[in-house]
């Protein structure tokens, strides 16, 4: 079985640089396809330089759901697997994968692993009913398919800036599809507290409309929807109001991540009626891979 491997980054040289090591040590003979956002740190000129990356695509996107889509696009493997770039593959990990993948598994994920202070942590399959549909969730940074099920789900849905690979979920198990969950398809993360510290404020409005977007495209507008959602709002907003009383938020904080939270919801909503109107296909993918060609600025292939 080819084995084409596809690494989204964005202004993460160092850490793609040690990814990328991991595959020329633990996956040696699987073709490697790095899709490259518009970074400003070097990443381009790191990549040209090294000679185990088969395919660099340079996107102007920021956007992970294009940047998968264009390495998918470009990959030439039986089996496509998705691996963060700030995630290192560990032994075993190409075996577990293209034995599953060889004995009939149609998607296949494993754990991602962190590393701390004094050990790493882990990960279990996540699994949920929804509508009479089992979902297996799966980390879009460690992931592998069959090329034929990627064709099938038209790639990601590229309206989504996040929650792009729970999306995938639904869909997969729309179109009955299972996920194989292989405790030993595992990758590791390194923790760098000061760069964990310094993360970007999260943006409620996008988690909120990603949500809302992708239950209502698949399900449609039903108490079930309706009932998470709700469930969702009311447990971030109790955690944010901890920090109003501990006093690392601020209460105009907490008001304004209220509006953004409604505001998303109801763009979500409206977004996801509209999705499920435009595909009514078990595919749910109105914004896949056929539906542009100009994701890549420039390609560098040296296959």
């Amino acid at each position: 079985m080819e084995f084409t491997v596809v690494v989204p980054t964005l202004n993460g040289r160092d850490r793609l640089a040690a990814s990328l090591d991991s595959l020329a040590g633990h996956a040696p003979d699987a073709e490697v396809v790095v899709v490259n956002g518009p970074s400003a740190d070097g990443t381009t000129g790191m990549i040209r330089d090294r000679d185990d990356v088969d395919v660099l695509v340079e996107i102007s996107a920021r956007n992970v759901n294009v940047a998968r889509n264009a390495g998918i696009d470009a990959a030439a493997g039986d089996a496509v697997a998705l691996l963060g770039y700030d995630h290192r593959v560990e032994e075993g990990w190409l075996a577990a994968a293209r034995e599953s993948l060889a004995a009939g598994a149609e998607v296949v994920t494993g754990p991602l692993r962190r590393t701390v202070r004094g050990g790493a942590t882990s990960e279990e399959a996540e699994r949920r009913t929804i509508a009479d549909r089992e979902v297996t969730y799966f980390n879009g940074r460690n992931v592998a398919f069959r090329s034929h099920v990627l064709e099938s789900l038209d790639g990601f849905d590229e309206y989504l800036e996040t929650g792009g690979a729970r999306d995938t979920a639904h869909r997969l198990a729309g179109m009955d599809v299972d996920v194989t969950w292989l405790p030993e398809m595992a990758a590791r993360r390194d923790v760098d507290p000061a760069a964990d510290g310094g993360r970007e404020r999260r943006r409620w409005d996008w988690k909120y409309r990603a949500l809302a977007y992708r239950l209502v495209k698949n399900y449609g507008v039903r108490p079930t929807v309706v009932r998470r959602t709700l469930s969702h709002a009311v447990g971030d907003a109790r955690d944010t109001l901890r920090g109003v009383f501990d006093g690392t938020v601020t209460p105009t904080a907490w008001a304004a991540n209220g509006r953004d939270v409604g505001l998303g919801t109801v763009r979500g909503v409206a977004d996801g009626l509209a999705a499920r109107v435009r595909d009514r296909s078990s595919t749910r993918n109105p914004n896949g891979l056929s539906t542009r060609t100009d994701r890549a600025v420039a390609t560098y292939d040296r296959r």
